[in-house]
């Protein structure tokens, strides 16, 4: 760090209003202006590319120079740093990230030696800077500063454990949603923690204790997400994740019940009534709402064979 701060200049152009001590985990947003310190020639602008830039401090942005900037600075404090070269010689591949962005996304493209060697970064003066690397000026205006606690952070940031810790508020949040029958947000909460969860599952070895442990967290949740599709409908979504529910847990009731309601919208009666019929089968308490069921898969092929039968008559 310190061999850093020696070759780092900087000059307060506009003062700020105070200083903010800076952890890890703070997210700051800043503009900036890159220039070649040489001849003064602007490379970037963050207000002509039309956003504002943000890091997250601790995470390992590709230009490590900008964190050590930031933290040297006030908010709303304008201040040039002139940096030395040998900080700087990542700048021309985020600087062609933050080009990119406002453009269509084509086909995947990876930056790879042998293409970079044919055919360069796509901008002429990032080749130039590539092949003749010089120090920098960046011209920085910091404007705003939230500490871990003041904002909520994005998936990406969290630790393992405060996604566990997530998955729970998550759950808790979808069940009150629900309860209030605002189905729809509490859909989105338990999409949200399954999604997280099979994150987690990601850097397990299936059917280690870890990964185990982490199923059993995602049955409840991935159940309460399939009624949510159940009530808008969505059979074949239903139908998929009950399937997977019972690869995990072979005799799940509700996964079961909620498959038979899915085969039956779907219109599929044989499989339907297997899943009805095994649901009694472990669960001898729900016979009278089960035989409702059946009742109704059998009025409704009823009513399908009479229209069948109709319809045929029509042909002749």
């Amino acid at each position: 760090m310190n061999e850093q701060n020696a070759l780092i200049q900087k000059r307060i152009l506009s003062p700020g209003e105070q200083y903010i001590p800076l952890t890890n985990g703070t997210r700051v947003k800043f503009h900036f202006q890159t220039r070649k310190a040489k001849d003064g020639i602007v490379v970037d602008d963050s207000r002509k590319i039309g956003q504002v830039m943000q890091l997250v401090l601790g995470k390992k942005f590709k230009l490590e120079v900008w964190e050590v900037i930031v933290q040297k600075m006030a908010l709303n404090e304008v201040a040039k740093f002139t940096v030395d070269k040998t900080l700087v010689t990542q700048y021309p591949f985020v600087s062609k990230t933050l080009r990119d962005m406002d453009k269509p996304k084509k086909s995947s493209h990876h930056c790879c030696g042998l293409s970079l060697q044919t055919e360069g970064l796509g901008y002429k003066d990032l080749d130039e800077l590539l092949s003749n690397p010089c120090d920098l000026e960046f011209i920085i205006e910091l404007v705003s500063v939230e500490l871990p606690e003041e904002y909520q952070k994005e998936t990406w940031q969290l630790t393992d454990n405060e996604k566990l810790n997530t998955v729970t508020k998550l759950k808790e949040q979808g069940n009150q949603l629900y309860k209030s029958g605002d189905y729809e947000k509490a859909e989105e909460c338990y999409r949200q923690a399954v999604s997280i969860i099979e994150q987690l599952m990601l850097k397990e070895k299936p059917q280690d204790v870890e990964w185990l442990d982490l199923a059993k967290l995602k049955i409840p949740v991935l159940l309460n997400y399939a009624q949510c599709r159940l009530l808008s409908n969505d059979y074949y979504a239903v139908i998929e994740h009950c399937t997977e529910i019972l690869q995990l847990d072979a005799d799940n009731v509700k996964a079961y019940y909620r498959r038979g309601k899915a085969h039956f919208g779907a219109w599929n009666p044989k499989e339907a009534r297997k899943d009805f019929q095994r649901t009694v089968e472990l669960d001898p308490t729900l016979q009278n709402a089960i035989a409702k069921e059946l009742k109704a898969i059998d009025k409704a092929q009823q009513e399908r064979d009479l229209e069948d039968k109709r319809s045929l008559q029509h042909l002749f």
